[in-house]
């Protein structure tokens, strides 16, 4: 069992009167970085919660971009159910199902209609798989729409680390005999007054796209599945375990102190990796970067202290942020970014090399096509 103060921190977003607070999970692999085994201690209790309430039902598990991927797909895994996540990202070739965030800085939310389409006839719960549920309004926009487009046989329920739903929105869940599972409940109340009290006085770095003096070493590895598209849990796990394979045999020189980074909604196989390179005895911590401007502070009390700002790996247009980097002996970034433009790239590893990290390598995760 968890507490509210190992796993909750209160953040100050950026430039969001929608909401002024984030919870920022300590163990979550997100933002602040952290060893992997912990990541998967907690998502696993999460996972004996969801077995046990559904034992005998196809399941059909789906996790929210960008935070929640690598927590839904720890959970298909772990149960060897069906697996999909919501994107902001695009999919050549596919339709979709579109909802909406209205507290998040970026609101478009979808789904895949054609992978739904797929297995809803065999599901007989969806489990939407969260980070956080605050008041669960934007899982209920979705239900909505499932309902709409194929009918009420399916059951729903949500699954998250965090919950702080007030007794008002549990109602509304139990009168659609939603179910509601998480570790900790938490209390949203103070939580603005909390983030609106810090001086958000941290470091802060500007993008630097310039091509760095020693980039990247790049490999480029067959995943075998798009981490994007709806997978089973063992296979996502078979396609982790081929990464690593590659990576060990090419890259047998690893050892000591050892970050591995995943990039925005493509988390999952980060985790797993450095979760193969902590079983070897290296110190390994893991984190990813995000779309989420946060504040920074100097206070000691608040969960981050220095943001680095970078242009995507996947819109080199679009700004993102990684959060307290430190110096490692080497540094793996996993994605299943193309890399078309170098200035992401080039944005990230100037970061890692403003904190002393001179060995950094790239692993590009190649999507099979469907």
């Amino acid at each position: 069992m968890y507490t509210e103060s190992e796993l909750a921190a209160v953040a100050a977003r950026e430039n969001n009167n929608k909401r002024k607070y984030l919870v920022v999970n300590r163990l979550q692999g997100k933002h602040i970085p952290v060893s992997p085994s912990a990541f998967f201690g907690m998502t696993g209790e999460l996972a004996e919660i969801v077995g046990e309430a559904y034992k005998g039902e196809r399941l059909l598990l789906v996790g929210f971009a960008e935070t929640a991927t690598a927590i839904g797909a720890s959970l298909a895994v772990r149960l060897d159910a069906w697996y999909m996540q919501t994107t902001r990202e695009n999919i050549d070739g596919v339709s979709w199902l579109y909802f909406t965030e209205s507290h998040s800085h970026a609101t478009e939310q979808k789904l895949v209609r054609e992978d739904i389409e797929a297995i809803i006839a065999e599901t007989d719960r969806i489990v939407f798989v969260e980070d956080e549920v605050t008041t669960g309004n934007t899982i209920l926009k979705i239900v909505d729409i499932i309902d709409r487009e194929y009918g009420g046989d399916v059951k729903f329920s949500v699954a998250s680390l965090l919950n702080g739903m007030d007794e008002t929105s549990r109602e509304v869940y139990r009168n659609r005999n939603i179910g509601v599972h998480y570790l900790v409940k938490t209390d949203h109340s103070g939580y603005t007054e909390i983030a609106e009290g810090y001086k958000k006085d941290g470091e802060y770095f500007g993008k630097n796209t310039c091509l760095p003096e020693n980039p990247p070493k790049i490999k480029c590895v067959k995943g075998g599945l798009n981490a994007r598209r709806l997978v089973r849990g063992s296979e996502y796990a078979k396609g982790c375990e081929r990464l690593w394979t590659e990576i060990s045999s090419d890259f047998a020189d690893l050892s000591g102190r050892i970050l591995v980074l995943g990039t925005e909604e493509f988390m999952y196989p980060a985790l797993f990796i450095a979760r193969e390179l902590e079983k070897e005895g290296n110190t390994v911590r893991c984190h990813s970067t995000t779309r989420s401007p946060i504040a920074v502070s100097r206070e000691e009390d608040y969960p981050l202290h220095r943001r680095y700002e970078l242009a995507s790996l996947y819109d080199d247009e679009r700004t993102t942020f990684i959060y307290d980097l430190n110096k490692y002996d080497t540094v793996l970034i996993i994605t299943d970014s193309q890399c078309k433009s170098e200035r992401g790239v080039n944005s990230l590893a100037n970061a890692l090399r403003n904190c002393g990290n001179d060995d950094i390598r790239l692993i590009k995760w190649e999507n099979e096509e469907r």
